[in-house]
């Protein structure tokens, strides 16, 4: 399944509740760019290896590069995240309840950056959309435990390899660069990488739910085998590296300053 421009216009204007979705989706988009994404880049400001304006205009460049060339060479974490769930039978109530979804989590991702609180709009989509479904379906069989259990698998395995291997890396640059001068460490690459995967990441996962939501709308209960139209690419990438470039200062300083003390070499 895919979808050209002109047709996905003429559909919003004629299905209020695709425009709806369409519109909450952009928005989550939004506040994953202001919330999320400077997670990537707050050890390179923290260090002051790069000052906090070109560090957020590097990440929202990477977000934007990571959304368009990533899910062009591989868009199965899009697909991934449309088929976690199953609202159910009657597409039009589904779409709505993937509407309220969203809805929650706009509120709540703005509701942490306004408290500076570090948080994930993946994993805030992903219980979104499952208590929607849960409630739909009324009980669990409206979650697909086969890609809910990758979900796990990366939560698990992200928070345990991420730890190792940062404590790793940090003994073995200590061990080579003993008689180096480590403040002069830059990792302002790192930090673009960063930036770049998570705009490849991410914007797979809303980039899916908006196929889910065009699916939903054409009376289709999930989106089977749809491939990802550019100008989607284009509108999301956009969107998310203009959410990075307004904001992001809090969670820099909460992630990059306030929970942890590092120096260059360590970020």
């Amino acid at each position: 399944m895919t979808i050209d421009l002109s047709t996905f216009l003429s559909q919003l204007v004629s299905n209020p509740a695709l425009l709806i979705t369409f519109a909450l989706t952009l928005g989550v988009i939004l506040v994953n760019g202001w919330t999320d994404a400077p997670n990537a880049i707050a050890t390179c400001v923290s260090t002051r290896a790069i000052k906090p304006r070109s560090a957020i205009l590097m990440a929202a460049v990477c977000n934007f590069l990571g959304v368009l060339v990533m899910t062009k060479i591989n868009a199965t974490v899009a697909q991934t995240i449309s088929n976690m769930v199953d609202f159910g039978g009657d597409a039009h109530e589904a779409l709505i309840a993937l509407c309220a979804a969203l809805f929650a989590i706009v509120i709540w991702a703005t509701a942490a950056w306004v408290f500076g609180i570090p948080t994930s709009e993946s994993h805030a989509l992903i219980a979104g959309v499952s208590g929607a479904a849960i409630a739909m379906q009324g009980g669990l069989k409206g979650i697909n435990g086969g890609e809910w259990i990758k979900v796990i698998y990366g939560l698990i395995l992200s928070t345990v390899i991420g730890f190792i291997a940062g404590f790793v890396i940090v003994r073995i640059l200590e061990s080579i660069c003993k008689n180096m001068d480590r403040r002069k460490t830059n990792q302002v690459a790192g930090g673009a990488a960063m930036a770049f995967m998570h705009g490849a990441q991410d914007g797979q996962k809303f980039m899916g739910i908006c196929m889910l939501g065009v699916a939903l709308a054409q009376g289709q209960g999930q989106a089977e085998n749809f491939v990802i139209p550019m100008w989607l690419m284009v509108v999301c990438s956009l969107v998310m590296a203009f959410g990075t470039s307004i904001g992001g200062y809090r969670i820099i300083k909460a992630v990059g300053m306030d929970m942890v003390k590092l120096e260059s070499y360590q970020g």
